[in-house]
């Protein structure tokens, strides 16, 4: 009986549920999105191309281990954790001895995977199919075969795979420069080799066995195994078998799928991101999908005041009225569920290609798309409506019978006392989350609760809305009343239906705070982050290359007895568990060239045996001149070093700074990513002594900063792309929540134009509601952002300097006023156009 009064109800009041409908729908399609993302970086596939004819391999482990025992209560319970180091792992070559004595096995081809980077003119090189360097002895692999020349057999011979032949109109006998991880070499092409299969995500160059060595960098040592078997072998046996001869060695053996994450370190590790990114987009969402659905259907419940007290005046119980409402959310919610889970998988594959387009995710992982995105998305919305219709149907079912009409004819003039309590304490917990990030000094920990606080606040917001409507008509009173009978009439609006404009106050509200927090939380890092290295770099000029690196012998024949010159490198190493920006710094002459502002001992310590530290990761390790610290280095390598500094501008260059060979001995990539000169010389002498190194520049450090500004926006665009679909879902649910506050006002439009006010006075008195409402959200929508902001910058950064940009704010605010401005005039425009009489005789 129940259900089927709800799906009447439904039919006959489209125009009342619509609004909850397509918010429960951008909600679905929203967590359908996320949820596809979370499940690629769960089980999204990597297909190997360089190993597809090797059907087992054999790699280093790429990740660091830890290993805890815990004894409580007489149980021992073992814990072990690990994580992916930034780097490659490299294998002992010696380990082919053993894997040849294995049975089953009929060849083992050592594998060298190292940079080498086409010095070509822009658009030879696809930037989708990065470059790399291999020996000609391991194009069996895949395999690669000639189809024209011959193999490379002396140094100076190069194979180049046929889709960059054509790309860069290059055939045997032509020349060749490559920058690989030393200075670039001019080699002659001997050979085009065409893959047996299609290879899409890398460009492949072959040297000769002899170069492949000197260019790896790495002596004695190997990338991987490809293990080939005798014939009658299957995989799963050749595998055991393979596994059974490198027992007790950390050597990892991979056959079938597994190969694709040994081939792509990149896509191993953009798993964890896309996981995290995926979580806290989806756990924000349905954050935010609560918010606006709960003010949604609190706003639809308050249209049907009149409804529902009549069926509390006609003996139906609170338990009937729960019954109801729970149903009719449902219902709308059920649709709403199954129509927005099937938009969220074209939104969601959307956003992983524009994800691979800016780098935040390689193409060679694969999106995957299950049935349990979908779920989970009609399970939300379902759970959410119900939830809304619930809170929002909580006074109307705990008045009398006798009561009820009368409710029903004027709002109430306070909100309940639970509403009251409850938005405070959301207030009291919204502070307490600004409190704690203004003490969380890393950016993975401060990034969610920075979110999560201006959700917090802004549904404190929501619940304590009818206290500050009727505060801020207050305020209002006397500017709304130079306005005409159109302020007057707004003014009487706010105060009498203060619970109506609370609904609308709330999504502008989060959608201000909101837009604001994602805009300038990257800036706020960045600038400080900038300023710290504008200010801790001495150097006269800075050397920067267009290609992967400027080559140590560039910096060597910069370098004289009065010239310093530092070499710089990155990379991210582990200490325990945790990650740690750091780089590579040339001791020699150090000072002059660099300053972090050392608060503790000395960089003329610094060597291949001591590091310095910044102060956040003194702190959190508990370190300080003379201690020892045990970390893992890119490539897995584990070292032990003596703290020789602690300095206080660690964000702008790092947790940990060691001596240059350490770190270059231990990347991918061992060429500088910038080189600091301290000299007399003039630019122009400096490029002439580098002509050689035509992609080296010689840069004044404003324009090094220049660079690295652009670099740091580049990875913004990230957040921006992960935030921006919240954000449009709350402005879709402020046009909706303003649209179906309107639309339901045709009787109060009807009685006012009745009562002798022009159409003109009745959208006058629209717009100036509309932007009463919109200063009101402004002001608390700011207050949020900059509390959440400062609070954010003091913990990291140390000083409360959020980076806010006056145009791109006066840009947030103007259109969200004119969001609000536009889906108040046209709803008023379309309620206008009935006849007065006509809608007060049906009313009646």
């Amino acid at each position: 009986m129940m259900l089927r009064y709800a799906l009447q109800t439904v039919r006959a009041r489209k125009g009342g549920f619509l609004g909850a409908f397509l918010a429960l729908m951008c909600a679905a399609a929203l967590i359908t999105a996320c949820g596809t993302l979370l499940e690629t970086g769960l089980r999204g596939t990597i297909r190997t191309e360089r190993y597809a004819a090797t059907p087992v391999v054999v790699s280093a482990d790429q990740n660091v281990h830890q290993t805890t025992v815990k004894h409580k209560k007489g149980k021992t319970k073992v814990k072990h954790k690990a994580k992916p180091i930034a780097e490659r792992a490299w294998l002992s070559s010696d380990l082919a001895t053993r894997l040849r004595r294995a049975p089953g096995v009929d060849r083992v081809i050592p594998e060298l995977t190292f940079l080498a980077q086409p010095l070509t003119p822009i658009g030879s090189v696809d930037k989708n199919r990065p470059a790399y360097g291999h020996a000609w002895d391991s194009a069996a692999l895949t395999p690669y075969t000639l189809t024209t020349g011959t193999a490379p057999r002396t140094d100076g011979d190069l194979v180049v795979d046929r889709q960059f032949a054509e790309r860069a109109h290059l055939e045997p006998g032509d020349r060749l420069t490559v920058q690989s991880t030393q200075s670039p070499r001019t080699y002659r092409v001997t050979g085009v080799a065409e893959p047996a299969r299609a290879v899409l995500h890398q460009t492949s160059l072959f040297f000769s066995p002899s170069e492949a060595r000197r260019l790896a960098a790495h002596p004695g040592k190997v990338t991987a195994f490809g293990v080939l078997p005798t014939k009658g072998t299957d995989m799963a046996t050749l595998k055991q078998s393979v596994a059974r001869a490198l027992h007790g060695t950390t050597a990892q053996v991979s056959a079938g799928d597994e190969r694709g994450p040994v081939e792509f370190l990149d896509a191993a590790a953009a798993r964890t991101k896309l996981v995290s990114m995926g979580g806290a987009m989806g756990g924000t969402s349905l954050l935010v999908a609560v918010l606006v659905v709960v003010g949604t259907f609190a706003l639809s419940v308050q249209q049907r005041h009149r409804e529902l007290a009549l069926l509390r005046a006609i003996a139906a119980t609170p338990g009937q009225i729960r019954a109801l409402l729970g149903r009719e959310a449902l219902i709308v919610g059920a649709a709403a569920g199954a129509f927005g889970a099937l938009a969220g998988l074209p939104l969601g594959s959307w956003l992983h290609s524009r994800f691979v387009a800016i780098g935040a995710v390689p193409a060679t992982l694969q999106h995957t798309v299950s049935v349990f995105p979908l779920f989970a998305a009609v399970i939300a919305t379902l759970l959410g409506a119900w939830a809304a219709a619930r809170i929002s149907s909580r006074r109307i079912t705990r008045i009398r019978p006798a009561e009820a009409l009368a409710e029903a004819q004027v709002e109430r003039t306070r909100p309940a006392w639970g509403r009251v309590l409850a938005g405070l304490a959301l207030l009291a917990g919204g502070a307490v989350l600004v409190a704690v990030l203004s003490v969380l000094r890393t950016e993975p920990a401060s990034t969610p609760v920075t979110f999560l606080a201006v959700v917090v606040l802004a549904s404190a917001v929501a619940l304590l809305g009818p206290l500050l409507v009727k505060a801020a008509a207050a305020v209002l009173a006397g500017p709304l009343r130079l306005t005409g009978p159109g302020g007057r009439l707004a003014r009487a609006n706010l105060r009498g239906n203060a619970a109506r404009m609370a609904s609308v106050v709330t999504p502008l509200t989060l959608l201000i705070g909101m837009t604001c927090t994602v805009l300038f939380v990257q800036p706020t890092l960045g600038d400080a982050a900038r300023t710290q290295a504008r200010e801790g770099i001495r150097a006269d000029w800075v050397l920067a290359a267009q290609g992967p690196g400027v080559p140590a012998e560039a910096a060597r024949q910069l370098r004289t007895h009065h010239d310093v010159v530092t070499e710089v490198v990155r990379t991210t190493v582990r200490v325990g568990l945790d990650k740690y920006a750091a780089q590579g710094v040339t001791p020699a002459g150090l000072t002059r060239t660099w300053d972090p502002d050392v608060t503790a001992g000395s960089l003329s310590d610094l060597k291949n045996s001591t590091v310095a530290v910044s102060e956040l990761a003194a702190d959190q390790l508990h370190l300080k001149p003379g201690s020892t610290l045990k970390l893992t280095l890119g490539d897995g390598t584990p070292a032990t070093l003596t703290v020789a500094a602690v300095y206080a501008k660690g964000l702008g260059f790092g947790d940990l700074t060691f001596a240059y060979d350490v770190v270059a001995r231990h990347v991918d990539n061992p060429l500088a990513t910038s080189v600091l000169v301290s000299t007399a010389r003039t630019q122009t002498q400096l490029a002439t002594t580098l002509r050689k190194f035509p992609a080296v520049h010689v840069l004044a450090p404003a324009a090094a900063d220049s660079i690295q500004a652009a670099r740091q926006q580049a990875n913004a665009e990230v957040n921006y792309l992960a935030m921006g679909l919240v954000l449009a879902f709350t402005a879709i649910a402020v046009v909706n929540t303003l649209a179906m506050s309107v639309s339901e006002r045709v009787r109060e439009f009807a009685m006012l134009r009745l009562a002798g006010a022009t159409r003109r006075q009745v959208l006058r008195m629209l717009r100036t509601e509309a932007l009463s409402v919109l200063l009101l959200a402004t002001a608390l929508g700011s207050g949020i952002a900059l509390a959440v902001l400062t609070a954010f910058s003091v913990g990291m950064t140390g000083s409360a300097a959020p980076a806010v940009t006056p145009l791109v704010y006066v840009t947030v605010v103007a259109v969200a006023g004119m969001l609000a401005l536009v889906a108040t005039a046209l709803p008023g425009r379309v309620a206008l156009h009935v006849r007065p009489v006509t809608v007060a005789t049906a009313k009646e």
